[in-house]
Order: C-alpha cells, then structure tokens, then sequence
C-alpha cells in the first residue's frame, strides 16, 4: 500500500484546516443562534430559520461555478475568492444589527464555498493510489470542526454575543487564506476529477442509484438545521440550562457520538452493510427528533436523544459520500458529488425556513414533531433506493 509522500501529506493536512477553519466558522453559531435571535429587535420565527439556513442558497448559488472557474484562473486564486466573500460575509453578519443583515451576511458567507475548489485542489497534489487518504483526512477535519464548534459556540458567545461569533468567522478565514499560500504548493493548472459542468451535475441529479443518497444527505442538513432552531430554545427554554452551559450537554454526546461512529466504521465496507446502516439511522433520528419533543423537562432524557441523534448523523456523514463515490461511474464521481453538495445545501436552506415556520406555528415541540414526521418520507426512499441498487449490484455479478 503506497504511502503519503511528505509534500502530499503536508497538503492534506493544511488543505483540511482551510476547509474545516471555515466550516468552524459555519457551525460556530448554530447552537447560540436562535437564542441570540430571539432578543433582537423586530425578531420573528420565520427569519429566524431563514438566516440560519440561508448560508445553504448561498452555497447553491457558487458551490459549482467556483469550481469550474478554479479550472481555468487556478484553484488557488478561486478558493482565495470564496475565503474573501466569506470573510465580507462574516463581517456584514457581525454589524448588523437586524435579522434581515445577518441573513444577508449568511448569504455572503454561503457565497464563499471552497469545498470544491478544495477538493479538487487536494486531486491535484495527490497521486491516484492516494486520494482516498487525503479525501479521509479531509473528512475527519470536517468532523472534528463540527465537534468543535458545538461545544465552543456557547461559551464563546458569552463571551462577545453573537457579532463576536461572526468576527471570529472572518478572522478564521483569513488565517485560512494565509494557510493557503504560504503552506499549501501550487500545482501545475489541470483539471482535476472534482471538477464537473452543469449538465452532469443534473445527470447526477436524476441519476436513480445516486437520488437515494443526494435525498438521503438533503433530509440530513434539513433535519440538523431544523434541529438547531429547536434544540438552544429547549435547553435554555425548557431544561432552564444557561446558554454557557451548553457545552456541558454537547461534549458527552459528541464524544460518544464518535465513537459510535468509529466504532462503526468497519461494517461499512460493503455497500449492502452501509445502505442498512443508513436505514437503521434514519430511523434512530426519527426516534430521537420525537423524544426531543416528548422529553419535558428532563434534561437526561434530552442528552440520551441527543446522544442517538448525533450518533446517526455522524454516521450518515460518513456513510454517505463514500456511498457516493463508490456508486458513481468513475468520469462522473466529480459531477456526483457536485449534485451530493447541491442537494446537502438545498437541505440545510429548507430546513432552516420550514423550521423557521414551524417555531412560529407549533412552538419548539412542534419544530421537532415536524423533524421526526419528515423522516417517513425520507425512510421509505432509503428502503426502496437500497433495494434497487442491491439489485443492479447482484444483477452485474451475475453478468460477470
């Protein structure tokens, strides 16, 4: 098995700080958000949800012409691009002093999206035999910024409130941009296989073995946004658990929720065993959105779903783009994973605005019953998409 090349390693591990250091700065506001919200002055439920989730049309908007420009100016000066917007977004988010700003500010910093880009930078300074290894440092950065974020998000927004958050969103992405070229090396300007046009993105899109997983990761973000404008209003609301305490809930069930994760890992070899696992975690999220609801007061009860449902969403974080690049035919796994990053954004934008309506109707109970309820579409799809594809898989072994 080939090893990691000390120039290849060197830029996989600055290329996942500069993609997880902006992502920190994505999630660093979620669990703190609807709360900070809330106080503000002409605040209402549905712009709540929408300034959280509109990062999401954002992304949608740049996510794949940043990567097709990144093909012809380099990918270097289109990742500085996306780090600049994100920084401006950052900063409109930090001195506005309504919700319409910050959800402006959002937007930008949606704007700014360096994942492809990123990626496909990584493609360029990897060999073949090794890009699987880079992509998984890559991954776990991401991971481990998502772990980060939620348990220093709310004792840091004690610290500066909200606007502090979003400043230190802006300086995270300039020490990105710094990291970016004075560490990572310049390749030679080639396309690499991350990059994809339009029209295989939505071939990737209508593909049938891909809808399962470009649906499966659109619940996904949808549920968590959704999640993220109920679950701070149930612990400060309902548990009466300060906000700087927060972190308190989120460092056990994080932790334990990695485990599971790592744990888990290695029955995820055959795609069979990985499309039963995605079932079996869309049903424990499902379960832990309606126990969220149905828990009370009871701030053990919020940890154990809290536990199950991060359990199920590390999981399917992992189980699904490499469900994706194993499925995909190798000359479209870059348009595959360009309709994956759409369809999560287009998730996390409709799960912000729909949880957005929800708060305002049903309450926060009713944020998470309608979570839970989404699950019965998205469960079926699963079911019957892993049939399918466990049949094209037998069908092509008997044919071979």
């Amino acid at each position: 098995m080939s090893k990691l090349s000390s120039l290849e390693l060197r830029s996989a591990l600055t290329l996942a700080c500069v993609i997880s250091l902006r992502l920190f700065g994505l999630f660093l506001i979620m669990p703190v958000f609807s709360l900070y919200a809330k106080t503000m002055p002409g605040s209402t439920d549905f712009m709540i949800g929408l300034a959280l989730g509109v990062y999401g049309l954002g992304q949608i908007v740049l996510q794949i012409p940043l990567g097709l420009l990144s093909d012809r100016i380099g990918r270097k000066p289109a990742i500085t691009i996306g780090l600049l917007l994100f920084t401006l977004g950052g900063a409109i988010a930090a001195m506005s002093h309504t919700l319409t700003g910050i959800a402006i500010g959002r937007a930008v910093q949606g704007m700014g999206a360096v994942a492809g880009a990123g990626i496909a930078l990584a493609a360029d300074l990897t060999a073949e035999e090794n890009r699987s290894k880079v992509m998984g440092i890559i991954g776990v950065s991401i991971g481990v910024a998502f772990l980060l974020a939620l348990i220093l998000g709310p004792p840091l927004e004690v610290i500066d409130g909200l606007p502090g958050l979003f400043a230190a969103t802006s300086i995270l992405a300039l020490i990105s941009l710094a990291l970016l070229w004075l560490i990572v090396p310049t390749p030679e300007q080639r396309r690499a296989p991350a990059a994809a046009d339009f029209g295989h993105v939505l071939g990737m899109l209508r593909d049938g073995r891909m809808m399962v997983l470009n649906g499966s990761v659109f619940f996904l973000h949808a549920l968590l946004t959704a999640s993220f404008i109920g679950l701070p209003l149930l612990l400060a609301n309902r548990m009466h658990l300060p906000v700087n305490r927060h972190w308190e809930l989120y460092l056990p069930v994080m932790l334990i929720a990695a485990l599971v994760m790592g744990g888990s890992m290695r029955h995820m070899r055959e795609i069979g065993q990985s499309l039963r696992i995605v079932m079996v975690c869309v049903v424990a999220i499902g379960l832990a959105l309606l126990g969220f609801a149905l828990s009370g007061n009871h701030l053990v009860a919020v940890g154990v779903m809290a536990t199950v449902f991060f359990s199920g969403f590390n999981l399917l974080e992992a189980a699904l783009p490499s469900l994706v690049s194993r499925l995909a035919p190798a000359h479209l796994r870059g348009a595959a994973m360009g309709a994956y990053s759409t369809s999560q954004f287009v998730g996390a934008f409709v799960g912000g605005t729909l949880g957005g309506i929800a708060l305002g109707r049903f309450g926060t109970s009713g944020v998470f019953i309608g979570a839970a309820a989404l699950t019965l579409v998205w469960l079926p799809l699963v079911v019957i998409g892993a049939r399918r594809i466990t049949q094209a898989a037998n069908l092509a072994e008997a044919v071979a």
